[in-house]
């Protein structure tokens, strides 16, 4: 089994450890963050929307405009930004009956299974991007 987020996920994730690795330096424009990042241009537009939309970013508008955090990178977790665009990280169908979870009729899985998922959203949302940044910011000075 795989345990992964999909592009949207990913690509935000890069956009606001870049942010992060900005913050209170430069707004950025979204094309430095494509650049530095590796994202593709057209497709991080979209993800930025969202996440100004739920107050992770801040877009400012004109020639000195850009994007920064809506707040410090040690208030932003990593689930939150992954959720911003992925939705929620919970497994709704059954592993056994391969339908829709019902917590009424319980498989002989789910109790484990649910604790795996609280256990990944409770590490997930522990992880800040004031963290996340100062480890990038050790790697790329180790190369």
């Amino acid at each position: 089994m795989k345990v992964t987020i999909g592009k949207r996920g990913d690509y935000a994730v890069r956009a606001v450890l870049d942010l992060s690795l900005h913050y209170r330096r430069e707004r950025r424009k979204a094309r430095q963050i494509a650049r530095a990042m590796g994202i593709p241009r057209q497709y991080l537009s979209r993800i930025l929307a969202e996440l100004v939309r739920d107050g992770i970013l801040v877009a400012v508008a004109g020639q000195g405009g850009g994007y920064e955090l809506g707040r410090p990178p040690s208030k932003i977790s990593l689930l939150e930004v992954i959720e911003a665009t992925e939705g929620p990280l919970e497994l709704r169908t059954c592993i056994l009956r391969n339908s829709a979870c019902r917590t009424a009729d319980k498989c002989s899985v789910h109790d484990i299974w649910s604790k795996a998922q609280e256990a990944m959203r409770t590490r997930l949302g522990a992880a800040t991007f004031s963290q996340i940044a100062r480890v990038q910011a050790l790697l790329e000075g180790s190369c």
